[in-house]
């Protein structure tokens, strides 16, 4: 069993900034990418930015030049900067990889709300 334990959402003004984490642990041979998604009410969940375990980034278009997506072996964070009232939503945190004993893994956080607002 994997867990995903996310922290750092809150509340912020436009403008500002935030600093989103999440460390897996548990049962794991390797990750192989680990993604943050965002999802707000009535609206399916998106990708925001993803990292690769050799380093490879891709971001929404929304997000470019604002978020970094950076990875430090099973902890991914998320900086975001310049927030902006649309960026709104629960984030959640995804691995993608093995269990020990080579079972395929896709794992979920369980979200963090972040608010921009004034």
């Amino acid at each position: 069993q994997v867990q995903l334990v996310e922290s750092g959402g809150g509340l912020v003004q436009p403008g500002g900034s935030l600093r989103l984490s999440c460390a897996a642990s548990g049962s794991i041979r390797s990750i192989s990418a680990m993604a943050w998604h965002r999802q707000t009410p009535g609206n399916q969940r998106e990708l925001v930015a993803g990292i690769t375990a050799s380093g490879p980034t891709d971001y929404a278009d929304a997000v470019k030049g604002r978020f970094t997506i950076s990875r430090d072996g099973a902890t991914v964070h998320l900086q975001m900067n310049n927030l902006k009232p649309e960026d709104t939503a629960v984030y959640y945190c995804n691995a993608v990889g093995y269990y020990e004993g080579g079972i395929p893994l896709n794992s979920w956080g369980q979200g963090t709300q972040v608010t921009v607002s004034s």
